[in-house]
């Protein structure tokens, strides 16, 4: 049996009264973290800066980036095995974040809301848990 691919990713992890920032890319249903894969050689954070830039069109304070939780599970529309490695990280935003050309659309979500909507993310799913249990998010 064969490894399972995995998709190496970073997400900003955002809070805003007690509601998680998200993002929904154009074409997808379900809504992610702020964030994207990594370019080969890539370090971490360096690609959270880059992503965020593209998708919400503000940059991330020098210094304030810190590694924050991590998470190993499927990948949200990409076939069966397919696994995601989300390393989550915050941040301070500066400016005020808009969709990109890449983004459809961004919301503020609690965990029921985020549960609420037609399509989810399994490992934002479990980030929210995690959140709420820790009274981050509502």
């Amino acid at each position: 049996m064969s490894e399972p691919r995995v998709i190496r990713t970073v997400g900003l992890l955002h809070v805003v009264g007690r509601r998680l920032l998200v993002v929904r890319p154009r074409g997808k249903g379900a809504f992610y973290l702020p964030g994207g894969k990594l370019e080969p050689g890539e370090a971490e954070p360096d690609a959270l800066r880059r992503e965020v830039r593209e998708e919400l069109g503000v940059e991330l304070a020098p210094d304030s980036v810190r590694p924050a939780r991590r998470y190993l599970g499927p990948a949200y529309g990409e076939g069966d095995g397919v696994l995601v490695d989300l390393s989550c990280y915050t941040a301070e935003v500066v400016g005020e974040p808009h969709p990109s050309a890449e983004v459809a659309e961004l919301a503020l979500v609690t965990e029921d809301e985020y549960l609420a909507h037609p399509e989810t993310a399994p490992v934002i799913v479990e980030l929210l848990r995690d959140l709420r249990g820790a009274g981050q998010v509502a």
